[in-house]
C-alpha cells in the first residue's frame, strides 16, 4: 500500500501539478494586487461611495435593510477576467504558436474534419435503418 503511494507522488505529473497550483496561487496573489489597488480605485471613481469594494445597494426588508454588496461582486469578476486574460495572453498564445511552429518545422499537418453529412444523407441513412427494422 505505501510502495503505491510513492509511486503515486514520485510521478512527474503529481509533482508538475503541484508546481502549477502554487505557481498559480503567488500569480493570483499578484493579479489581485494589480486589479485592488490599480484598477478598482479607477473604476471607484465611478461609483457613489468612491471605493468599488465598498459599493452597497441597500434593499429595504420589512424589519432591516439588507445591503447587497455589488461591488465585492464586480471586484472578483475583474480578479478573474483579468487572471483569465493573462493566462490566455502570456501561457496560451504563445503555446499556440510553438506549437504551431514545431509542427510547421517537423512538417506535421493537422488531419481534415471529416465533411458533416447533408440533411438529405441523414434522411436516407434513417429511412434505410427504419427499412431494415420493419424486414427483420
Amino acid at each position: 500500500m505505501l510502495q503505491g503511494f510513492k509511486d503515486f507522488i514520485t510521478r512527474g505529473n503529481v509533482i508538475d501539478l503541484a508546481v502549477a497550483v502554487i505557481i498559480g496561487a503567488a500569480f493570483t496573489a499578484i493579479v489581485t494586487a494589480v486589479v485592488d489597488n490599480l484598477v478598482n480605485p479607477l473604476i471607484g471613481a465611478l461609483v457613489p461611495s468612491g471605493d468599488l469594494a465598498e459599493w452597497v445597494i441597500p434593499v429595504p426588508g420589512l424589519f432591516a435593510t439588507a445591503n447587497f454588496g455589488i461591488g465585492a461582486i464586480i471586484s472578483a469578476i475583474i480578479n478573474f477576467l483579468a487572471v483569465a486574460a493573462v493566462v490566455y495572453f502570456l501561457l496560451i498564445v504563445p503555446m499556440n504558436k510553438l506549437a504551431e511552429r514545431r509542427a510547421a518545422r517537423l512538417g506535421v499537418q493537422e488531419p481534415e474534419a471529416p465533411s458533416a453529412p447533408t440533411q438529405e444523407e441523414l434522411l436516407a441513412e434513417i429511412r434505410d435503418l427504419l427499412a431494415s427494422q420493419n424486414r427483420g
